[in-house]
Formats: C-alpha cells, sequence, structure tokens
C-alpha cells in the first residue's frame, strides 16, 4: 500500500477514532464513539502491509518480543500525531495490531466517583498503594488520577516506570519523569532501585507481577516512598494473598509483616454499566488500621476481611456491596446490574427495599 501507517493514524486521529484495527484481507477499523467503522478508500490490508506496519513502529524490545513469543505490547508516539498504545500479535500466520490512543491529562478523583478516602491515600508521604481489577476494570485510570491529584497539590519528585507508559503527565507542582521499559529501562526492578537512590518521593509501578518487583516496591515504601501499583486481582483479600503467594514459605511472614505495616491502601474496583448505559466504578478499599494489620499477619479466612472492611467505615474502609448499595439508592446503576456482582445477593435486595427501591 502506498500509505505509510502515520498517515494512517493522522486519518484516524481526524475522525475522532479512540481505537485502531489493523487485519489482513480487511480494510482499517476504527472505533469513534463506541462504534467500530471501517475506514473508507482503504482496500483490504494485505500480509506484507501490516508486516510493514508493525515493523515502521517495533521499539528493539516489541521487535524481540514479537520474534520470540509472536505478541509485543508497547507504545508509540509522535508529537503531531500523539501516543498509542500498541497490542501486536499473530493471526493464521500473518501480523495483526490493535492501537488504543493515549489521551493526555486525567481525570480527577471526583470525576471519576472515587470516594474522597482517595485523595487522603493520595497524601500519604509514603507506603504501598495498590488499585486491583480485573482487566478493563479502569486501574490505569485510577492510578492516574492519583498521580495527577498528587502533582496538581504536592511539590514531590514523581517517577513512573511503566510498560508501556499510558498516560503523560506534564509537570504541575510535581516534576514528573517517565521511564519506559524496554526503551528507559531494561526492567522494572532496576527502575525502582535507581529511584531509590535519586531524589525521589512517589514511585508508580504499572503492575506488580512478579517476585523481584514486588520486593523492589516493598522496600521502596519500607525506605520512605510512596509507591503505587496495580494487580491484575479482584479484591483486598485476594490481593494480599496474591502478594504472600510470590515468595517461598520461609519468606511469607516476613512479607506479612512488611505488607502490615507498609500498606496504606488496596483499592478493588470493577465497572458498572449505568442506568443510562454509561459505565461507573464500584470500588471496595481496605485502608491500614489494627484490625486490618491483624488479619494481614494472621492469614485468616477472605470472609473475616470483609467484614472488617464493613464495619470499618470511620477508616475509609467499604466493600463492593456498600459501593453498590450506595449506587442503587442513588439511581446511577439498575438494581439488577449491581446484584451481578454483589457477594450477598439477599442482603442487598433487603437493603435496597428498605432504602424505598422496587426490587
Amino acid at each position: 500500500m502506498e500509505s505509510k501507517i502515520d498517515d494512517l493514524l493522522e486519518r484516524a486521529v481526524g475522525v475522532g477514532a479512540s481505537d485502531i484495527h489493523l487485519k489482513v484481507g480487511s480494510a482499517p477499523i476504527v472505533r469513534i464513539d463506541g462504534e467500530l467503522r471501517r475506514l473508507d478508500g482503504i482496500e483490504p490490508l494485505r500480509p506484507s502491509d501490516t508486516q510493514a506496519y508493525a515493523e515502521a513502529i517495533f521499539t528493539p524490545k516489541a521487535a524481540d518480543d514479537f520474534k520470540a513469543v509472536g505478541t509485543a505490547d508497547f507504545a508509540y508516539g509522535k508529537h503531531e500525531l500523539g501516543r498509542f498504545r500498541v497490542s501486536a500479535f499473530r493471526q493464521r500466520g500473518s501480523v495483526s495490531m490493535v492501537l488504543r490512543r493515549v489521551v493526555p491529562g486525567s481525570k480527577s478523583i471526583a470525576e471519576l466517583g472515587l470516594p474522597r478516602i482517595v485523595e487522603k491515600i493520595a497524601a500519604a508521604e509514603s507506603g504501598l498503594v495498590l488499585v486491583t481489577g480485573r482487566s478493563g476494570s479502569g486501574k490505569t485510570t485510577t492510578i492516574s488520577s492519583i498521580l495527577d491529584w498528587i502533582n496538581s497539590n504536592r511539590g514531590a519528585a514523581i517517577l513512573t516506570v511503566e510498560d508501556p507508559i499510558e498516560v503523560l503527565h506534564p509537570d504541575k507542582r510535581s516534576v514528573v519523569v517517565q521511564r519506559e521499559v524496554g526503551v528507559d529501562t531494561p526492567n522494572m526492578a532496576e527502575a525502582i532501585r535507581g529511584a531509590m537512590r535519586h531524589d525521589t518521593d512517589v514511585i508508580m509501578i504499572s503492575e506488580l507481577s512478579d517476585p523481584e518487583t514486588t520486593r523492589v516496591a516493598i522496600d521502596a515504601a519500607e525506605t520512605g516512598h510512596l509507591v503505587i501499583s496495580s494487580m491484575r486481582t479482584t479484591d483486598p483479600a485476594e490481593t494480599v494473598s496474591r502478594v504472600v503467594s510470590m515468595f517461598p514459605e520461609s519468606q511469607k511472614a516476613v512479607i506479612r509483616s512488611q505488607l502490615a505495616a507498609q500498606l496504606q491502601a488496596i483499592i478493588s474496583q470493577v465497572l458498572i454499566e449505568t442506568s443510562d448505559s454509561g459505565v461507573t466504578l464500584a470500588c471496595e478499599i481496605l485502608t491500614n488500621n489494627e484490625r486490618s494489620q491483624e488479619w494481614i499477619m494472621g492469614g485468616e479466612e477472605a470472609s473475616f476481611l470483609v467484614e472488617v472492611i464493613k464495619e470499618s467505615g470511620f477508616h475509609g474502609m467499604q466493600t463492593f456491596d456498600q459501593a453498590l448499595l450506595k449506587h442503587i439508592v442513588d439511581r446511577t446503576v439498575e438494581i439488577d446490574s449491581a446484584l451481578s456482582h454483589a457477594r450477598n445477593s439477599h442482603e442487598m435486595k433487603a437493603k435496597a427495599q428498605a432504602a424505598g427501591i422496587s426490587v
């Protein structure tokens, strides 16, 4: 094809696309206002087209990953086009890519509908903050809003270590340095160790997915940094269990002790469809108090921690069911949508009825 990938991206940006799908046998497909559409006037892509598109934007690490395992996730950007998160993969022997447009800036904590306690969490001088949820639950957006609050309200030195960089943070009151794995640093752990030797206050790590990164992140929190990261876990209990399970039996007690001391908060979230066909967040929040520390140290049943969270509203905690019930009472979410995410649907129905909601 005559068109280069930059020309294609420029056209996609011009029509307001949020995502661009490139696959052999189809003209480029873009998502505009939630709907997929084919770009007019472009012939179906051939294997050589998608291969050339990928090779034109691969980072060295992405090229190595793609050659080794047939997939690669990375970022691509130019000043005149903006930045894109790219997922490249093989399909039926040919190259396919999905590019998601990264819009500079972040929504505020209030705009996302996060509880006010999140601002208090963001104001912490040190400790570990984990934002968790399944893929597509908005973890990146929540972390971005927390960083933006710090950037806007504190004079801090912020370092992000990401794979890839997904949101751009211009300096406000803080100074923000963003490093990308495979481009600016060989791995996350090395970048975090470097940050601990420099004048850094806040460290954001895109994900804790391996023991080395997790160990260094906890060490950074222990040495006085505020460390913010994500995990693909569904709730606080699973999150603590996943962290502890990364380490051998001989180290588990030490890890539990460190977590009990350093954990500022776990914000677990899901996206729920709203009454007007949009989406909103429902969050389960664990903060650090004596009862949560005892649970972390003792490793009791997950149900016990749910009760601790349920009874600790004074400390800013809330369960998923409490968050869902508030959405129901505020009539932002239909009860049927909320019930599909509830732990105790019978209790939620009873409380909704007591609040005057027809069940």
